[in-house]
Parts: C-alpha cells; sequence; structure tokens
C-alpha cells in the first residue's frame, strides 16, 4: 500500500494537496490523482501539486487539476507552493522557481501564524481577442472574461460550461470562464468556471490576473493595482502597460493559508 504525507494549503479559498517529492519517490497515475482531490472519497481539493528538485532554480512546481490533467499553470497554487517551500526551509523570504509555463519569482510579504501574504510573478500578456461577448487571453493558461451588470444572478455552472467547451476554444483544449463586475475605476468582484475542475471555484489565480489586464485593456486603465474580490478573498494585480500595448510586470498578491497536514493511503 502507498502512504503519501501531504500538507492542505488554501489561497483564498482555492485549495490544494502539496506534497513534497524531492527525493521522486511519488508518482502519480491520473486514477490517483482524481481519488486524492475528490472532495468525499479523497483529501478534497483544486489541485495537487509535487514539489520537486530543480538546476535552474530553487524548486519545480508540477500542477494537476483534480481531472488528473495537468500542463497550465496555476496562480494560487504557485502562491501555495511559496509558503510550502519556505515551511521545508527551501527558501527565505523570496524565490525563483519553476512552473509549467516557465521560471517565476515570488516574494513572502509577510507572516502571521499559519498565514502569508504573497506576491507572484506571471508572464507578461501581449495578445488579447477581443469579441463581442467578451476578451481572451492568456495567463499561464487561457482565460476567457466577460464583464457583467450583476454578477450574483449569473448561472456559473449553466453559462461558464458553454464557454468552457465553445468551440472558438477547441484548439486550446477549451477555456476557463471568467465573469466579472465593476464597483468601482479599479476594483472588480468576480467569479470563474474553472476548467478541469469543472465547477466554480472560490477563486482563481491566473483568472483574476486575467480579468483585471482584461479589464485594464477594454477600460483604458494603465495605473496599478487593480482590487479583485473572489468569493474567497482579497486578491491585487499590479502591471506595467508597455508602449507597444502589452502587458508587464505582472504580479498577483494575495494571501494563503496552510490548513492541515497528514497521511493518506492509496
Amino acid at each position: 500500500m502507498k502512504t503519501i504525507s501531504f500538507v492542505k494549503y488554501q489561497a483564498t479559498g482555492n485549495d490544494f494537496i502539496l506534497i513534497d517529492n524531492r527525493k521522486g519517490g511519488i508518482s502519480l497515475r491520473k486514477e490517483e490523482i482524481q481519488k486524492l482531490c475528490h472532495r468525499q472519497f479523497g483529501i478534497g481539493s483544486d489541485g495537487l501539486i509535487l514539489l520537486e528538485n530543480s538546476k535552474e532554480a530553487d524548486f519545480e512546481m508540477k500542477f494537476f487539476n483534480p481531472d488528473g490533467s495537468t500542463g497550465m499553470m496555476c496562480g494560487n497554487g504557485a502562491r501555495s507552493i511559496v509558503a510550502f517551500a519556505q515551511s521545508l526551509n527551501l527558501i527565505k523570504s523570496t524565490t525563483i522557481f519553476i512552473a509549467p509555463d516557465g521560471l517565476h519569482n515570488a516574494e513572502i510579504i509577510s507572516q502571521t501564524g499559519n498565514k502569508h501574504i504573497i506576491k507572484l510573478s506571471l508572464q507578461d500578456v501581449g495578445k488579447i481577442v477581443e469579441y463581442e461577448d467578451g476578451q481572451y487571453l492568456n495567463t499561464g493558461t487561457s482565460h476567457f472574461v466577460k464583464e457583467v451588470g450583476d454578477i450574483s444572478q449569473i448561472d456559473i455552472i449553466e453559462k461558464g460550461r458553454r464557454i468552457r467547451y465553445d468551440r472558438r476554444f477547441e484548439e486550446d483544449n477549451g477555456t476557463n470562464a471568467n465573469f466579472i463586475q465593476a464597483i468601482g475605476n479599479s476594483e472588480l468582484k468576480i467569479r470563474t468556471y474553472e476548467r478541469g475542475v469543472e465547477n466554480e471555484t472560490l477563486s482563481c489565480g491566473t483568472g483574476v490576473t486575467a480579468s483585471a489586464i482584461a479589464y485594464a485593456e477594454k477600460h483604458k486603465i494603465t495605473s496599478s493595482p487593480i482590487t479583485i474580490h473572489s468569493k474567497g478573498g482579497e486578491l491585487k494585480v499590479y502591471f506595467t502597460k508597455t508602449p507597444q500595448n502589452t502587458y508587464s510586470n505582472i504580479y498577483l498578491q494575495g494571501e494563503v493559508e496552510r490548513v492541515f497536514e497528514g497521511q493518506i493511503n492509496l
């Protein structure tokens, strides 16, 4: 029987199973990942993350969705693994690590008990596709952003799933769907339907980032941060609009909490 030690983190309600795999002894099948992430038959989470050794950086992050799919960036998961790496004494307050979309840097701004405020760099955004019904961009994974008048009235499962499987995004294996509502000049509410989770999540880091960038582009906002309220908490997105009409120096900042740790038999 395979016994796995894990730590559970949540980042504004987006929860993750973190596993130290620096010794390289853990290799999980798709079915095992699905079981671990299952909220009734496993630990329960919005994703599973392996922390592994890297010759190029402090560590490498390998991320898996609850359905076992992989290969995409997860912003809140990345912020969680930074706190996890600190708990393993791999880093102090700053780090450079490898994620599925390349190198990222992060800083632990503050720490109180099991809670951290973590600021994470994300890749530049060079292309925003404008549709009549919203905007489409990539912040480490693909996102569709739609601005609405009253976010509380959205049937996010029905509308989110329709966008997630829209034929326009078939080449990218579908997309995540974000619905935003402006509550101030640089302040938004958000709800996200996540691909791979196939449900609404309390927060989505790359979705929050995509939504802030899309909103800034649509409303010609050049100053940051933009504050975004997800169901799980508040996040801030920083960016610089370049003369080439792209977005660089993108950072996502918010709270991360270590929830519990344990062992599970597979």
